[in-house]
């Protein structure tokens, strides 16, 4: 019985492998950038997995590029420290002396952590910033918030040499302003840009709720543009998801040919949505 057992969990991996053909085939080639955060960033099982799903992306011909971000771990390292965080409308203030502390913790233990976690699994990550190489340019749109950047030129010239010599970029989000003072950057912002910058085929935003939802709750699996906007306006959208969404909206606007929000705590949620018919979170179309 168990040997039967056995023969019918190969005939179903076999199955899976098959079905997933023209997905590969759809797929080789193209550029998917990742926002990795919440669940998938603070459990070591299930960093361990996405770092397995990430080399196998590269493995059959995908370019993954990994955004992270690091907000837990900072108020973690800032309180341990004493040093007392003020916001404005939900937003840090980020002065000099917590601006270092968000470089060390972004550049240094999670960045690392992702790239080491890659290469566990026999991938080749590198882990850089957005100041490396003049990858991200910043402004500063909003000066009271201190330190905090927006995006205002992304050279994806770097990620390409990446590309061509077989490595994985992990971005932890900081960037250099016209000065060359380091800028803090949310981290779906600077996902959304680099996306556009590379004209990504997809990019896949992972958070810890199941994507979308209706006025009624129930999970969207495919929305455009116009929706978006519309359910911002009308209060469906609300929350945390209204940053996520506007990303996704600048992304699309920038070229990328799809967004998807999807739950970082479903194991291999990155391989199901690339490469089964069902996908795993809301689809945003242009």
């Amino acid at each position: 019985m168990k040997k039967q057992n056995m023969n019918r969990d190969w005939i179903a991996t076999a199955e899976t492998l098959s079905q997933a053909l023209p997905y590969l085939q759809r797929y080789s080639g193209a550029i998917i950038v990742i926002k990795l955060g919440g669940h998938a960033m603070v459990s070591d099982e299930a960093l361990e997995t996405f770092a397995r799903d990430v080399v196998l992306m590269r493995q059959v011909g995908i370019n993954p590029v990994i955004v992270h971000g690091g907000g837990p771990m900072i108020n973690s390292m800032l309180d341990k420290l004493n040093i007392e965080s003020k916001f404005i409308n939900g937003k840090r203030v980020t002065d000099t002396e917590t601006m270092n502390i968000v470089e060390m913790v972004l550049s240094g233990n999670v960045n690392k952590n992702i790239v080491q976690a890659i290469n566990n699994q026999d991938g080749r990550a590198v882990g850089i910033s957005g100041k490396d190489a003049k990858l991200i340019t910043c402004s500063q749109d909003k000066p009271e918030l201190g330190l905090v950047g927006s995006p205002k030129d992304v050279n994806p010239e770097v990620i390409f040499n990446l590309f061509e010599n077989d490595m994985i970029p992990v971005i932890a989000p900081l960037g250099a302003g016209v000065d060359g003072q380091t800028l803090n950057i949310n981290g779906d912002t600077v996902s959304g840009a680099i996306a556009a910058a590379l004209k990504a085929d997809r990019l896949l935003l992972l958070t810890d709720v199941s994507g979308v939802q209706d006025k009624d709750g129930s999970i969207i699996t495919e929305l455009d543009s116009s929706q978006i906007k519309s359910w911002i306006n009308e209060g469906i959208i609300s929350g945390g998801m209204i940053p996520k969404t506007e990303t996704a909206l600048m992304a699309l606007e920038g070229g990328v040919r799809g967004v998807v929000i999807l739950d970082g705590r479903v194991p291999n949620a990155c391989l199901l949505e690339l490469f089964t018919e069902h996908g795993a979170g809301s689809l945003i179309r242009a």
